[in-house]
C-alpha cells in the first residue's frame, strides 16, 4: 500500500480545507501520512512567484475569498470567512514545532490538523509562542518538549531538506500531496489522490 507525502505550511489555507478529507482518505486506505512541513515563503520566492502583496486585489479577492469559502461549504469545514489577522506573522516555529513531534517518534496528523484549524477558524496567532503552546496542549502534545526541540539541529536539518526537496521535485504550494511519486497539487485533487491510492494512474511525473 503507498503513503501519502504531504507537503504543506502550517498556515495554509488550502491545507486547512483538504486536512479532514486527508486524514479520512488516509485511514479508508490504510496510508500513511508522511508530513513534510516546509517553508513556503523560500519556495514561492525561489520558484519566482509574486508576493501576495503584490498580487491583484481581484486575484485576493477570489483566491483568499470566494475559492476558500466554495469549498469550506463544500467540505463542510468553518472558516473565518476572510483572511486571519496575522497571516502574514512568521509561521517557521509553528513548522518547526510540527517536525519536532516527528523528531520525537510521535504521529503529528491531530497537531497538524488543530493548528491549521486554530488559524483559519480561530484566527490563532501561528507566530506566538503562548498561542502554539495551547494549541499543542488541545491537540494532546507536550508544547514544552516540542519547543526544546524544535530549535534542534536535527530539526533544522530535516526542515531544510523538506524545502529543498519541494523545490527539487516541483513543488509549488500549499498543500501538494505524492502518491507513489505522482505528484497531486492542492486539496482539490485530494479525490484523484484517493483513486491513485486504489489503482495508480497512466503514465508518470515528472514527464
Amino acid at each position: 500500500m503507498a503513503d501519502i507525502e504531504y507537503f504543506y505550511s502550517a498556515h495554509s489555507a488550502f491545507a486547512y480545507l483538504g486536512s479532514a478529507r486527508l486524514s479520512t482518505i488516509a485511514v479508508a486506505a490504510g496510508a500513511q501520512i508522511i508530513h513534510r512541513p516546509y517553508d513556503l515563503h523560500h519556495v514561492m520566492k525561489v520558484i519566482g512567484s509574486g508576493t501576495f502583496a503584490r498580487r491583484t486585489k481581484a486575484h485576493k479577492a477570489y483566491y483568499f475569498g470566494r475559492e476558500i469559502a466554495r469549498w469550506a461549504e463544500h467540505r463542510s469545514v468553518p472558516w473565518l470567512g476572510k483572511r486571519p489577522t496575522h497571516h502574514s506573522n512568521d509561521y517557521t516555529l509553528a513548522n518547526r514545532m510540527l517536525v519536532a513531534g516527528l523528531v520525537q517518534g510521535q504521529n503529528i496528523d491531530r497537531l497538524a490538523h488543530t493548528m491549521l484549524k486554530c488559524h483559519w477558524r480561530d484566527d490563532a496567532d501561528l507566530a506566538d509562542k503562548a498561542t502554539l503552546a495551547d494549541i499543542a496542549k488541545s491537540a494532546g502534545f507536550d508544547a514544552d518538549a516540542l519547543f526544546d526541540t524544535a530549535p534542534s539541529d536535527e530539526v533544522s536539518a530535516i526542515y531544510e531538506k523538506n524545502t529543498e526537496e519541494a523545490i527539487s521535485r516541483s513543488v509549488f504550494g500549499s498543500p501538494t500531496y505524492f502518491v507513489d511519486g505522482d505528484m497531486f497539487y492542492g486539496q482539490d485533487r485530494l479525490e484523484l489522490v484517493e483513486r491513485a491510492l486504489q489503482r495508480p494512474y497512466a503514465g508518470a511525473w515528472p514527464v
